[in-house]
């Protein structure tokens, strides 16, 4: 054991100053964390230690032998071992040189091998970075369409019912209720002011060439009275346009037959297509009409149409549109713009394009339907069943009234209405909706629902006038408004 450590330190001390140069280069060349410890190394049965010396002076120009040691492991001890531990080897220093520029001059390829795999890596990074953007992008549109629809479905025709009231370029309206309502008494107690002079044209609205009796009780009252009444022969359920060209040319040819002018009553979609029909062939009918009464007309639109028809609102959900275009365009024959042209939108892209003659006197009338439950026994004579001769000493036919809750279906729309959105409405069209704006607006008290117009009830009470009568006045207040217009204008151009 002494020998040994003799040896080893006479082999260590042979050039001192060339083994801190070499441990320095190691120090250098190796980091030392990653430096492996010799006392941990298994050393099986010998450890072979070659080391090189330089000589110290330039003189020293042979060069050294080289001892090969040789010992057994098990002869190391602690002591020997620490001293081992810091033995400089020239071998292991150009072996870590040779290492070190094999690295060297393999790093650039190792560079360019790192650079593409990264540049790879980034390229597949940005692409899946953009999927990533464009399917948030995705999410979030979607997610605003769909709170956007439900904004629409909650929301539906809360800002389009009377549009035409905040409308800043439309007339203003003038109250004329207290005229009619003395009128009306008038009528009642027998008093009648219409003349024969003008031809009285009443147009039904839609869905009336279903209803036998639409319109039927007030023509045959105006012709007990002398006066000549027509109900206008059009297809109730074509678009406005279509049905304004067909008024057109009834208007014209009951003008060319009887040289009088027609003074016009419209119900409902009626009152559209006959306010159409004045404000595109104008030009042509100014001499020939007299004025223009509408009676519970949508003329700013309904809430019905449109709810029905706009996306995102009852239609979508209860497949109601396709099964009202069936019934529209299948079962009745008709044209599914009947309705559309009722919606907000169409009205307004009307409306902005084709006024109202200001020249021409128009009265419009609007009602609120009752609610309360006496109205679910109110019933409607809307047609006669003719049955064959019965075993009769008269022999004659017998007719059986067909009769329908109406007034119960208006009813239970209006509550619809009122409770949505809060509006009064005759059950189909809202009070502010059926105002015209420049006319003269009747608003009773009276409890009316959208078919009270056109079809008898069962229910009435005399003392309270009926549909005829009501039609009386309000042609009468409207003759009375043209009268005082045609006055104004002649002070005008005097």
């Amino acid at each position: 054991m002494g020998l040994f450590a003799s040896m080893l330190k006479w082999e260590i001390s042979f050039d001192g100053a060339s083994s801190k140069s070499a441990a320095s280069g190691i120090d250098h060349a190796l980091n030392r964390e990653s430096r492996p410890d010799i006392r941990n190394i298994d050393l099986k049965a010998f450890v072979n230690i070659s080391v090189e010396h330089s000589p110290r002076g330039s003189a020293a120009s042979t060069p050294l032998a080289q001892e090969l040691v040789d010992f057994p492991y098990a002869a190391i001890d602690s002591t020997s071992s620490t001293e081992i531990d810091h033995i400089p080897s020239n071998r292991i220093h150009l072996t870590s040189v040779e290492t070190s520029n094999a690295s060297t001059s393999a790093r650039p390829h190792m560079h360019d091998q790192i650079s593409g795999t990264s540049d790879g890596v980034l390229s597949q990074n940005s692409s899946a970075l953009v999927e990533s953007n464009r399917t948030g992008q995705s999410g979030i549109s979607m997610f605003q369409s769909l709170i956007e629809r439900a904004r629409r479905t909650v929301r539906g025709s809360a800002d389009d019912i009377g549009w035409l009231q905040r409308d800043p370029g439309m007339p203003p309206v003038e109250d004329g209720t207290d005229r009619f309502l003395e009128i009306l008494d008038n009528i009642k107690h027998g008093v009648h002011k219409l003349p024969n002079s003008v031809v009285y044209l009443l147009v039904p609205g839609l869905f009336s060439n279903h209803g036998p009796l639409y319109f039927v009780d007030t023509k045959v009252s105006f012709s007990k009275m002398g006066l000549t009444c027509h109900i206008a022969k059009i297809h109730s359920e074509s678009s406005v346009e279509k049905n304004a060209r067909e008024l057109k040319e009834y208007i014209e040819e009951i003008y060319w037959g009887s040289q009088k002018r027609v003074l016009l009553l419209g119900h409902s979609k009626g009152g559209v297509d006959a306010a159409a029909a004045l404000s595109l062939y104008w030009s042509d009918l100014k001499d020939k009409v007299a004025g223009l009464a509408l009676a519970q007309s949508p003329y700013g639109g309904t809430p019905i149409a449109s709810d029905l028809l706009r996306e995102g609102q009852l239609g979508d959900y209860v497949n109601l549109r396709k099964l009202t275009e069936i019934l529209i365009c299948k079962v009745l024959k008709g044209d599914m713009r009947a309705l559309e042209d009722l919606t907000y939108e169409r009205r307004r892209e009307f409306l902005k394009e084709h006024h109202l003659p200001k020249e021409v006197p128009v009265v419009s009338f609007r009602t609120e339907a009752g609610i309360s439950p006496a109205v679910l026994a109110t019933l409607s004579h809307v047609a006669h069943a003719e049955l064959p001769p019965l075993v009769t000493p008269a022999g004659e036919c017998t007719k059986l009234p067909v009769v329908m809750p109406l007034g119960a279906a208006m009813a239970a729309c209006a509550q619809l209405t009122q409770v949505r959105y809060g509006e009064k409405s005759d059950g189909l069209v809202t009070c502010r909706d059926a105002e015209v704006p420049g006319s003269v607006v009747v608003k009773p008290k009276r409890k009316l629902d959208h078919a009270w117009m056109v079809y008898s009830s069962l229910n009435d009470d005399p003392s309270e006038g009926d549909a005829s009568q009501v039609c009386e006045a309000l042609l009468t207040l409207l003759l009375e408004i043209g009268q005082k217009k045609m006055h104004e204008f002649a002070m005008k151009e005097e």
